[in-house]
């Protein structure tokens, strides 16, 4: 499943965030929840929510071809499995985010949620408005950079 779209949405008092509908059966063998880092110093930090094997084939293909003693291999597995959490949807389609989760990601109550394509993102609303603002804003530039011929 592509996950796209964005979708406004509040934490409860227990900190559970519902799943939008159109995700839940795609979400219903498991879930991973992980931290995302910020793509630059400095900006917006969010989580990530993929499907069990989806983020088992992501972490795999981030890992793929290093020596599995070499540093950076290291660090990047303990960044990617030591940060992130097996959940499961509970029978009203909610996900408990864990506290350092949600302390690593600045959530408050109101949370945006948005499709990432192979997963989703959990980010605080404001923190989104402005990431997704200055996404937007730097589009022509990004895509401008992919310009060449082979």
């Amino acid at each position: 499943m592509i996950f796209r779209g964005t979708f406004e949405h509040a934490l409860d008092a227990k900190h559970r965030l519902t799943v939008p509908a159109k995700f839940r059966a795609a979400l219903s063998d498991g879930v991973v929840l992980a931290f995302l880092p910020e793509l630059e110093e400095g900006s917006a930090r969010s989580l990530s929510v993929w499907p069990s094997s989806e983020y088992d084939a992501f972490a795999s293909a981030a890992l793929e071809g290093m020596h599995p003693l070499a540093p950076r291999a290291q660090f990047l597995r303990e960044a990617l499995y030591g940060n992130a959490f097996d959940l499961e949807l509970d029978s009203a389609y909610r996900l408990v985010i864990p506290q350092p989760a949600r302390e690593f990601a600045g959530l408050g109550k109101d949370v945006v949620v948005s499709g990432a394509g192979q997963s989703l993102q959990i980010w605080d609303r404001h923190a989104f408005a402005a990431h997704n603002a200055g996404i937007l804003s730097r589009f022509h530039e990004i895509a401008a950079s992919f310009d060449h011929t082979d």
